[in-house]
């Protein structure tokens, strides 16, 4: 685990003493958002998204994968309750580590401290990105970019099984579900994937990607 790198022999016996590692089924919340935060998660195994809750359908922030931290931002002391919801795509597993924990060795272990603000920095960005795509992007655009971020940053393959429902991919894409299945139809036809049941091949990356800049 990456954030870890510049702990001390004392602090791993410390961090080992007080992580949990935890099995979930598909579907199965990992935690709630505005529930008491007693632990960051780390994703051993699996897919999971993370989530705001409160809006007529859900906004999901980021997919999860494995080596991917949740609820980092929770090392704070300011921050009591988990600001957002998760849960699983697939059977994962987790690692619970626990807040007070990673609040020591944030003022004890400077190193330590500078890497978790790296990551909560780059977790920010990639939240920005992502609202931007929402807020900016037409619904062939938002489609294409999330085709494209499967491909290359989640499953890292051009062909891909997509591991979770279609209504879920509207969630993704912000879009309805009837949505989805047109549009899916058209970039099929076009050329641009190829589809065989859950199975997605990527087969025209550069038009997704002129369709994502400027659809």
């Amino acid at each position: 685990m990456p954030i870890f790198e510049n702990l001390s022999p004392e602090e791993f016996d410390l961090l080992a003493q007080n992580t949990l590692k935890v099995k979930y089924k598909k579907g199965e919340t990992i935690f709630k958002q505005g529930t008491y935060a007693a632990h960051i998660v780390y994703i051993k195994t699996g897919l999971a998204k993370a989530y705001i809750e409160g809006f007529s359908e859900i906004l999901v922030l980021k997919i999860a994968t494995p080596g991917a931290y949740l609820a980092l931002s929770t090392v704070s002391d300011e921050t009591k309750v988990f600001p957002y919801s998760a849960k699983t795509y697939v059977d994962t597993e987790v690692l619970l580590i626990s807040i007070d924990t990673l609040r020591q060795f944030a003022k004890s272990n400077s190193k330590f401290a500078s890497v978790i603000i790296n990551q909560l920095s780059d977790a920010f960005n990639q939240i920005i990105g992502r609202f931007y795509c929402i807020t900016h992007k037409q619904l062939y655009g938002r489609l294409a970019d999330i085709l494209l971020c499967l491909s290359e940053k989640i499953f890292k393959s051009a062909t891909f099984e997509l591991n979770f429902s279609r209504q879920e991919l509207s969630e993704l894409a912000k879009m309805s579900y009837e949505s989805v299945i047109r549009m899916l139809k058209k970039f099929k036809d076009d050329g641009l994937i190829q589809m065989e049941g859950n199975v997605i091949t990527i087969l025209d990356s550069e038009q997704l990607r002129k369709i994502s800049d400027y659809g």
